[in-house]
């Protein structure tokens, strides 16, 4: 292995700063960062197609407690159930006692694919409760997710979470709060996967503004369902349970939304128009 001088070495404070108990995160600020550009990229596409900015805002209340709803229970139910199931109330608590003392900490487990059912339930309530077309909300939403994801994914890196497995490529990080052995950036490699994605999608939305019902839809989800298949490869294992699994838990949880997207993809327009 090379010498370990010429890697990366990655080990900021979790906090931008603090002030008594209540502290500004590097990771909160990018999940807020991921809302606020998603939401103006919306207002973008909503502009262009002639709907209300009001509709809009309804729209951002029910993706954004259901981003947070999904994530949080997606991440309790698949990954940590053995403990929750014990602590229940943790669930929807985010706050922890630290040296004696409550400290708002925020959710310290989210899962993005707990976090993709809570956004299609929203969607889902959302189209019922507002008469707009299911799959028409799927398809202009999707352009803006990866861009989202990426932020979220820099917030992992920040946190020096779900790193990656050792490694000895030019481009490996120490993430030194874990340990001194340099590492695959998976992180960084789902963020720059995430931004390719955002592209491609806006690229075929650009060429035909009014694109066969499910077809981004389709795209997103065998895109980026499918780099975070690939890349679970490069990653340490989340949890204690998938040691010597031969699928962990995120590619077991990928695959269902990769067959979602083929079915969307090849299904004929007239069987899923009305959805």
């Amino acid at each position: 292995m090379q010498d370990i001088l010429s890697f990366i070495t990655w080990g900021p404070e979790p906090e931008i700063f603090k002030i008594g108990s209540f502290g500004v995160r590097w990771y909160s600020l990018c999940w807020l960062l991921a809302f606020v550009v998603s939401y103006f990229l919306m207002l973008k596409i909503f502009k262009r197609e002639g709907k209300s900015q009001e509709l809009l805002d309804k729209l951002t209340i029910y993706v954004f407690i259901g981003t947070l709803a999904g994530a949080r229970l997606g991440h309790c139910l698949f990954y940590d159930w053995a403990y929750y199931k014990e602590h229940f109330l943790e669930i929807f608590i985010p706050f922890q006692q630290v040296n004696g003392e409550w400290q708002l900490t925020g959710f310290t487990g989210l899962a993005s694919h707990g976090g993709a059912i809570g956004i299609i339930t929203a969607l889902w309530l959302f189209s019922r409760n507002s008469k707009t077309n299911f799959m028409w909300i799927c398809d202009r939403l999707v352009l803006v997710v990866p861009i989202a994801g990426a932020f979220i994914r820099l917030g992992n890196f920040f946190n020096s979470e779900m790193i990656g497995n050792p490694t000895d490529l030019p481009w490996a990080v120490i993430f030194k709060t874990i340990d001194q052995v340099p590492r695959h950036p998976a992180q960084m490699y789902e963020a720059i996967a995430y931004v390719i994605i955002f592209f491609i999608l806006w690229a075929i939305y650009n060429k035909n503004k009014n694109p066969r019902p499910g077809k981004l839809f389709g795209i997103f989800l065998i895109l980026l369902f499918g780099a975070r298949f690939i890349i679970e490869y490069v990653k340490i294992d989340q949890v204690d349970f998938e040691a010597g699994m031969l699928l962990n838990m995120g590619q077991i949880l990928s695959i269902p939304f990769i067959l979602i997207g083929i079915f969307l993809l090849f299904r004929k327009p007239k069987d899923i128009k009305n959805i």
